[in-house]
């Protein structure tokens, strides 16, 4: 019989696909908005959305609610942290603000409590104001705990004394989890070390004209104001830069405890739970 194979036809070869487009991030974020402003119809001008429309919208585009409530804790809390700074005396000083923040495990009035009883007792912050949610602490201003930070009493750095305040906020992401921001405003110590730039700058500004009265070359006469008030700026930025860093290490080293669970109250069943339930219940001591 005659081969018939030469005579079927080929089959077509697929052609291949087209790549899928994918999106970065920004066009990810201005999908969403228009899809919210899309959903919201035309009549309403309301561009403000609740926590359920938000969940809502998350699950019609396949995101999990969890992370939605973190990423809105988040949210929530970056607007209370301080921004960025800037200007003449943030450049030649350094910034006058930390901020740390976490996702850790436990429950929004524990963790608020844990942090207030660790400012208060190892920090030797007092309470400024109180929120359900937020609390604001200063420095106690007492004799005797001034002598404790100088020396450094039990070996603790107390690396927040010196803040003009600090604030923790706390927010619910649910019944496993909260959010938690912590913030020190050390714009005080930044304006003593304005303060001490300018102080040798004067200094070497009278200095300077003594030595022009006195006949001194304009070149040698010029090298005290040059020289401290350099020395001044350079002393006063490096002071600033070790009380910041001290501070941030401190804000996360207290993230790093509640992240561990150490704050977690143990059961008063035991012995030590009782003891340790006992230790919370004690006020802090006035030095």
């Amino acid at each position: 019989m005659p081969d018939d194979s030469s005579q079927r036809p080929t089959p077509p070869v697929p052609s291949p696909k087209p790549p899928v487009p994918r999106l970065d991030r920004s066009g990810l974020e201005r999908v969403l908005a228009r899809a919210a402003e899309l959903q919201s119809g035309p009549g309403d001008t309301d561009e403000n959305f609740t926590e359920e429309q938000l969940l809502e919208l998350g699950r019609e585009v396949g995101l999990s609610p969890q992370n939605l409530r973190q990423a809105l804790a988040e949210e929530r809390t970056r607007s209370i942290a301080p921004e960025e700074e800037h200007g003449f005396t943030a450049s030649l000083f350094g910034p006058s603000r930390v901020h740390a923040s976490r996702t850790v495990p436990g429950r929004a009035p524990e963790a608020l409590a844990a942090i207030d009883a660790w400012m208060q007792r190892q920090e030797l912050l007092i309470v400024k104001r109180h929120h359900s949610d937020r609390i604001v602490w200063e420095p106690r201003r007492d004799f005797l705990v001034g002598i404790k930070r100088a020396l450094k009493v039990g070996g603790r750095d107390y690396a927040l004394s010196q803040a003009f305040e600090v604030s923790a906020t706390v927010l619910a992401i649910d019944d496993t989890q909260v959010h938690v921001s912590l913030d020190a405003d050390f714009r005080s110590q930044r304006s003593r070390s304005t303060q001490q730039a300018v102080a040798s700058s004067v200094i070497g500004g009278a200095a300077t004209v003594s030595l022009a009265v006195i006949g001194v070359a304009a070149v040698l006469a010029a090298a005290p104001i040059v020289i401290l008030s350099a020395t001044g700026i350079a002393g006063a930025r490096a002071l600033q830069g070790r009380v910041v860093t001290r501070a941030q290490l401190a804000l996360e080293q207290l993230l790093d405890r509640l992240e561990r669970g150490e704050f977690v109250r143990r059961s008063p069943d035991s012995l030590l739970g009782a003891i340790v339930a006992a230790a919370t219940a004690i006020p802090p001591r006035r030095f």
